[in-house]
């Protein structure tokens, strides 16, 4: 597998923000979307023998599976070798692929409301619907995916005066509809990675 990073640091976003997890970023995406923070094109090959060896050297017990977009090259025989590692497996996904069917944890975040069908999810479940908000689109429940926790999260457009607007609306929105939670980037916010 072609891997542009591991690392352990705390989970930043979602259901499991503030959790030490090791992260497995893999290179490459099938999209390209405008507002992408995460440098993910570069990265060597790796064995899954090499990637479990590399998660083993943190204590932390979650592992999220990352990119670019995971599903393009996540196998079940890697997810299998790290819960041999005592490890639960999580990935987040744009959803636009199938995932193997033992994570543990599936993140889902759709990228079609800023790209078009052509991002549209395939994924019929997830664990975890993590929407970007942008304060000018309502936001799809995805009604027809089958989800346990439903997160705003707002979009950072590098601009602090509209991001503090963008995050007062996400606020306003998760108290009008309750079936959300506030998403922050956690790690952004500490500065750590």
């Amino acid at each position: 597998m072609r891997v542009n990073e591991i690392f352990c640091s705390l989970q930043g976003e979602g259901v499991h923000s503030g959790e030490a997890a090791v992260f497995v970023r893999l290179s490459g995406c099938n999209l390209r979307c405008p507002f992408c923070d995460t440098q993910h094109e570069a990265g060597r090959e790796m064995s899954e023998a090499e990637i479990v060896a590399a998660v083993e050297a943190w204590p932390a017990r979650l592992v999220v599976v990352t990119g670019g977009e995971p599903a393009l090259q996540l196998t079940a025989s890697l997810v299998d070798a790290l819960h041999r590692a005592g490890r639960r497996v999580a990935v987040e996904t744009n959803g636009t692929r199938p995932l193997p069917d033992n994570v543990d944890w599936v993140t889902l975040s759709p990228k079609d409301p800023w790209l078009g069908p052509q991002a549209a999810p395939v994924l019929t479940r997830a664990d975890e619907l993590k929407l970007l908000f942008d304060g000018l689109h309502t936001p799809d429940p995805y009604s027809h995916i089958a989800v346990r926790h439903r997160c705003l999260q707002p979009v950072d457009t590098g601009d602090p005066a509209r991001n503090a607007r963008i995050v007062a609306q996400t606020v306003d929105y998760v108290l009008q509809h309750p079936e959300w939670r506030l998403s922050l980037q956690m790690h952004k916010i500490l500065s750590i990675r």
